[in-house]
């Protein structure tokens, strides 16, 4: 495992420090492992700034839709239960 060293301002400190004292982590590189992780995870979902912009000029060019809003957030709610995002 590989040690780094590095400076935070003090309102940073005295956050993670509250997180270790309230049980949520066993040491600030716990801590920080768990923002890498969480980074790690997020940023293989993320898209390009191309591939936003082509969503939004997809969607655009497929006109309006024919569904109620009741239904888009009734396939919402379907598709984030499905991924485990959904609390329900």
């Amino acid at each position: 495992m590989a040690n780094m060293t590095f400076s935070l301002p003090d309102p940073m400190k005295d956050w993670i420090e509250s997180r270790i004292q309230k049980g949520e982590y066993a040491s600030a590189s716990d801590y920080v492992r768990d923002l890498v992780r969480r980074d790690w995870a997020r940023r293989g979902q993320d898209l390009s700034i191309d591939e936003l912009r082509q969503i939004v000029a997809d969607s655009r060019a497929s006109g309006v839709g024919s569904r109620s809003m009741d239904e888009l957030f009734a396939e919402a709610e379907r598709v984030a239960a499905a991924q485990g995002v959904l609390r329900e």
